[in-house]
């Protein structure tokens, strides 16, 4: 399976409110989220060569605290060895 179908799977589970499990499956550290309420994927793209996947997503989240924030972000994914090891995320703070 390659990332871009890997991620593909990823975004699938968070959108049907799997988030944890989506994340224990492919992030290599723990991420810790209180809340997930919805996301859009606008589109996805990926650099095989350089195992990179690109994600621009919308979401509604919740983090540990209870600040919930509607964000637009792209995340940019490293993998390896089948799992994130990496993600870096760029989005407009308005």
């Amino acid at each position: 399976m390659s990332y871009l179908e890997k991620s593909k799977q990823l975004y699938n589970q968070v959108g049907q409110g799997q988030l944890l499990e989506a994340f224990e499956a492919n992030y290599a550290e723990n991420v810790v989220v209180e809340a997930f309420h919805g996301m859009e994927i606008k589109a996805m793209s990926e650099d095989t060569d350089k195992g990179r996947v690109f994600v621009e997503v919308a979401m509604d989240i919740t983090f540990k605290g209870g600040n919930r924030v509607n964000m637009e972000q792209v995340a940019v994914q490293q993998w390896e060895n089948g799992q994130i090891v990496h993600e870096r995320f760029y989005y407009n703070a308005q």
